[in-house]
């Protein structure tokens, strides 16, 4: 989460000057470069790989999710950026429970709800106007729940599979658009912009990796806590100084994590307990 909102945040410092297709080259191409001894040392786990075309549909919604997201994180403030994120994990709540058949328990509902609320009195969006950057913000909000709910239809495949696929095919997706619309980088801004490669590689292993162990639903859920960081991010960096009503929306954010933090590992520890009382028996 922290690595993303840097990765981002660098996107937002820089994005208005070269165009998105661009910087998502320069992202996908510097983690495909950095996977490659990995990809060789696994090499194995491609040979005879199924569902392909799940591979596919999640490449492209990756590529509109992060094409649109750099173009609109450069034209927002962080914080709106972030919050207007967070009606997507209602969105991948109910294709969980559509598609994937998750249980969704009622606290999870009531902790989605209750941490969405936070959002709009964290933002306060009647005071707020976003043109193009929040028409591609609602497009960003769409593809990547599609590409979170394919995620988890291919839990299974290994995780440098997975990497290897949405490195190589968001590199060869925007390669032709960047060069079309390329704009010379001076040279000491060049190791920022690979930077946002590294960032975001590494946060999207992360991401991977959670999405194997977790369910979907609990994930959306506990991603309210990165309000928090972006706001801070952007107080920090860009000036950008949240409104009063931010705080009180941010309590109901952490509140809502909390809850279905400490409830998820309330049943974890009472599922281990009636686990080694039936041991014992």
């Amino acid at each position: 989460m922290a690595l993303n909102i840097w990765a981002l945040s660098i996107v937002k410092a820089l994005g208005l000057g070269y165009p998105a297709f661009q910087l998502v080259f320069l992202r996908a191409g510097v983690g495909f470069l950095l996977m490659m001894p990995w990809i060789w040392k696994y090499r194995r786990a491609f040979f005879g790989l199924p569902d392909l075309h799940l591979h596919a549909l999640r490449v492209a919604f990756s590529a509109i999710a992060l094409t649109a997201s750099f173009f609109a994180i450069s034209r927002l403030p962080l914080a709106l950026f972030t919050a207007t994120s967070f009606t997507r994990p209602i969105l991948t709540m109910i294709a969980a429970a559509w598609l994937l058949r998750e249980a969704i328990t009622r606290d999870r509902w009531i902790a989605a709800v209750v941490g969405l609320v936070g959002v709009v009195i964290a933002v306060d969006p009647s005071g707020l106007s976003g043109g193009w950057g929040l028409a591609a913000q609602v497009l960003v909000v769409f593809a990547a729940t599609g590409a979170v709910i394919t995620t988890r239809k291919l839990v299974a495949a290994p995780t440098v599979v997975m990497m290897t696929f949405y490195t190589a095919g968001l590199t060869l997706i925007a390669a032709p658009f960047a060069f079309l619309t390329w704009q010379p980088v001076p040279d000491d801004q060049w190791s920022t912009l690979l930077a946002i490669g590294v960032f975001a590689q590494s946060a999207q292993f992360c991401f991977l990796r959670a999405h194997r162990y977790g369910q979907a639903g609990f994930l959306a859920v506990l991603s309210y806590a990165s309000l928090v960081f972006s706001t801070t991010v952007g107080y920090l960096v860009f000036d950008e100084l949240p409104q009063r009503g931010f705080w009180v929306g941010a309590a109901l954010i952490i509140a809502a994590t909390l809850w279905i933090v400490l409830g998820r590992s309330g049943a974890i520890l009472s599922e281990h307990e009636k686990t080694q009382r039936a041991i014992s028996k």
